[in-house]
């Protein structure tokens, strides 16, 4: 499971956790704007716009989890298992596979709009990349400093919703997820005013008791929840360092530790969690053994180049110590 949020101080910021129980080796990659991509129903794209994000790289093909572009369009793939649904191709469209989405808009529109007009004449195949690697369920989060967009591809047709929220975790799907919303109006960063009883005497005995019943476990309807209350009621100042420190304490009030969520033996943590500069190009992300904010400058790059430059993530804790 997975959350994908953005976050907007004097720049925007877009990030995700990838929670999982294995890692496929993952590396920050960046896509430099002359490295052809070859799509399985459409024309080569022999330039596009560069991009930065963490990817699996099999046989030279970045297959990105969540990357942005050098215009400072960002976008995510989440699982979406049991729900998401892919079709056949069809004429007079542009014929995408599942794989190929992310790169696909980020390589070819610049902006938020670019990429609803794109959506609008795109179909999503159910093309896998390989017998490997297995068309994989997900929706995705779209998203510049405009605004944000949630993509649902289903059974009953292509979703595209306004996300308002900024947030985006794994099932149920996102129209319903925004009407759970519904039952945590109540809450508040703000101590809570006595209405059950006027004539009962009640005690605000801690801090924090406008938000009980904010929800704390790992499922994904709770993490969108929680997120979300997080990410509104945010205040940090505008600066890199507290703009950055701040977005990894809102994706860290979804943290998970291994033990906690048992899959057959198998414990889903989270892998790694990234944040980008969309504006400044940097992506910044943290792994389960090493919370030292590690980063890539895409700025620092020739992004003319044909071929990917590839990062390996730094794991393993570094601790400083001061005596």
């Amino acid at each position: 499971m997975c959350t994908a949020a953005t976050y907007k101080t004097k720049d925007f910021y877009f990030g995700r956790t990838l929670d999982y129980e294995f890692s496929y080796g993952d590396e920050v990659v960046i896509t430099p704007r002359n490295y052809p991509f070859h799509f399985r129903h459409i024309d080569a794209i022999e330039s596009h716009y560069a991009m930065i994000g963490m990817a699996h790289v099999v046989d030279n093909d970045p297959l990105y989890y969540d990357a942005f572009n050098e215009c400072g369009l960002a976008m995510a793939g989440l699982n979406f298992v049991g729900n998401a649904a892919y079709y056949d191709i069809e004429e007079g469209k542009d014929n995408i596979a599942q794989f190929e989405f992310i790169p696909w808009i980020l390589g070819t529109c610049a902006n938020l709009e670019e990429a609803k007009t794109a959506l609008i004449h795109m179909n999503l195949t159910n093309t896998p990349y390989s017998e490997q690697f297995p068309l994989a369920q997900l929706h995705w989060i779209i998203a510049d400093q405009s605004g944000a967009i949630t993509v649902e591809a289903m059974e009953d047709g292509m979703h595209i919703y306004e996300n308002n929220v900024g947030v985006l975790t794994n099932n149920p799907p996102f129209n319903i997820q925004m009407f759970l919303l519904n039952q945590y109006m109540n809450l508040s960063p703000k101590q809570p005013e006595n209405l059950f009883a006027k004539d009962i005497d009640l005690d605000q005995y801690s801090r924090g008791m406008g938000a009980i019943g904010l929800p704390g476990d790992l499922s994904s309807s709770s993490r969108f929840a929680k997120v979300a209350f997080t990410k509104l009621h945010s205040v940090s100042g505008d600066s890199e360092n507290e703009s950055v420190n701040q977005f990894f304490h809102i994706l860290g009030s979804v943290d998970q530790q291994r033990g906690c969520c048992d899959v057959n033996g198998k414990y889903e943590i989270t892998l790694y969690t990234s944040c980008c500069n969309t504006q400044k190009g940097i992506y910044y992300y943290t792994t389960y053994d090493n919370h030292q904010i590690s980063a890539v400058d895409m700025t620092k790059e020739d992004l003319n180049t044909k071929n990917l430059i590839c990062y390996e993530v730094i794991t393993g804790e570094h601790i400083q110590m001061q005596n």
